[in-house]
């Protein structure tokens, strides 16, 4: 399955993100965004309890990630 992650960070180390992000073998792509998102994560996952896991262990560990939301594609 595939879900899209949105990240919001509370420093500006977008480009440090980035690389730890896109270095995951569950994210596909990663890409620094403007507006009220300051990234976005498509991630590849074998089930939404994975995802969970994925989510609040891996990605909400970065040091910098302040935010997420998770959107799960139909």
């Amino acid at each position: 399955m595939y879900a899209f992650v949105l990240i919001s960070l509370d420093s500006a180390r977008e480009q440090d993100i980035l690389q730890e992000l896109s270095s995951m073998k569950k994210v596909k792509e990663a890409h620094i965004l403007f507006g009220e998102w300051d990234m976005l994560a498509k991630v590849e996952i074998e089930s939404p309890e994975a995802l969970g896991t994925f989510v609040m262990n891996e990605v909400r560990s970065i040091p910098g990630v302040k935010l997420t939301s998770t959107l799960i594609v139909a």
